[in-house]
């Protein structure tokens, strides 16, 4: 059983057992049928991923690296917020008849900033301080921007990351506000956790710590079942991540540079009802 299959399992059963639900409550989010979605949550999860021992990837049921890489380079590489740039039909909801998710993620992403040592933007400011100043307590980046929130179709989720480098290893704590666990959980977790490994990888450094913070861990009502089964079989070792070790520049990773040998995992959970 890998580490991440023991970690997501906890926190499940946490939720399940000790969570609180929003039946009776007024809530924003429905079913495709109009019924309210309502869920049970708790507040304040943190989960810890050492990187450095395993590729934190759930073995419960398969999760789809590719497809998660490909999003995570979309906002963080092409720092793009139209969906005609994704492979992929996950942002097809919220986005309008031109593609775009409006100043959402990417976007946010790619805005330049002014810094004593020059303009960045955010992606490429974390890039100069792990190379120029690693040891820094500023190496930040933050895509929840009041100033544009009325104009993104969706507000961030997923939305903040810090870094920080200890000795020769790159850590990472991943903000999230809010997270619906039986979609999003792991996909959410392999995405960062491969972002710290090319971040480590362009600027000579070993992965360490990722921290997953996630103020509304959620498990949706129509979810429960779900959830229930999966976390009741058997789980599998963490396979072995490789990276094309000739990759040096964040800006020249591609989907196919990443892979995971010896992934092993039960079945997939298909028709999966989504709150929007």
């Amino acid at each position: 059983m890998s580490k991440a299959d023991i970690i997501f399992i906890a926190m499940c059963k946490d939720i399940l057992e000790n969570g609180i639900s929003s039946q009776g409550e007024s809530v924003r989010a429905k079913w495709e049928d109009g019924a309210p979605a309502h869920t049970i949550k708790k507040f304040g999860v943190i989960n810890r991923y050492d990187l450095a021992e395993e590729f934190p990837i759930l073995t419960l049921r398969p999760t789809n690296l590719k497809a998660a890489i490909d999003e995570l380079l979309w906002i963080w590489q092409k720092k793009s917020n139209n969906i005609k740039e994704l492979n992929s039909h996950i942002w097809d909801s919220w986005a309008n008849e031109d593609g775009s998710i409006g100043k959402a993620y990417g976007y946010q992403l790619g805005i330049k900033h002014k810094y004593p040592e020059g303009e960045f933007d955010q992606v490429d400011r974390a890039l100069y301080d792990l190379k120029h100043n690693p040891y820094s307590r500023r190496i930040m980046v933050n895509m929840y921007n009041h100033d544009d929130l009325n104009e993104m179709n969706l507000y961030p989720c997923a939305y903040s990351m810090t870094f920080n480098v200890t000795g020769r290893k790159l850590n990472a704590i991943l903000n999230q506000r809010s997270q619906d666990i039986l979609v999003a959980n792991n996909w959410n977790v392999c995405q960062y956790a491969i972002l710290v490994h090319m971040l480590a990888q362009e600027s000579n450094l070993e992965v360490g710590e990722l921290i997953h913070v996630i103020a509304d861990a959620h498990i949706y009502d129509r979810h429960i079942p779900l959830i229930a089964d999966l976390i009741q079989r058997t789980a599998y070792p963490a396979p072995k991540l490789l990276i094309n070790p000739d990759k040096k520049d964040f800006y020249d990773f591609k989907v196919e540079d990443f892979a995971v040998e010896g992934y092993e995992s039960g079945a997939q959970i298909i028709n999966i009802p989504v709150a929007i």
